[in-house]
């Protein structure tokens, strides 16, 4: 049986999908910001989100090289998960402080910081179907 390059290397299937999220948000700054801002495409600014970018490629990527039922697969998810809950819930929190305080003191705190979920589900669907796509190219 016949492998491919990324079914023997998973790593490079969240990298890649790290280089695409970095890409797109890139790409998003320039059409927001009307100029080239490779610091908001490195931050937590919009979407699509990197972190959770690249963990859902990577359990995608486990899910499909050692099925659902492995031990991987689940501290993979448990990982995943975690992220995911941090980009939507924690981070939403933050960004209330941020604003509060902003108000309060006129300090410049960075309020962009958090996802809603309908965002992060669709780009996780994504990131599913990119993994998938290099898995069984």
């Amino acid at each position: 049986m016949e492998f491919n390059f990324f079914y023997l290397h998973l790593i490079s299937i969240p990298s890649i999908a790290f280089v695409i999220a970095v890409i797109i948000k890139w790409f998003s700054s320039i059409f927001t910001c009307w100029k080239f801002n490779i610091k908001k495409a490195l931050s937590s600014w919009w979407m699509p989100s990197v972190h959770s970018a690249v963990v859902t490629s990577l359990t995608t990527a486990v899910a499909l090289k050692y099925w659902v039922s492995s031990d991987l697969f689940a501290i993979s998810l448990g990982f995943t998960v975690i992220i995911i809950y941090d980009a939507i819930n924690i981070r939403y929190e933050a960004w209330l402080h941020a604003v509060a305080i902003n108000k309060l003191l006129w300090e410049k705190f960075k309020e962009s910081l958090w996802h809603l979920p309908s965002e992060a589900f669709a780009w996780s669907v994504l990131w599913i179907l990119v993994s998938m796509f290099l898995f069984y190219i």
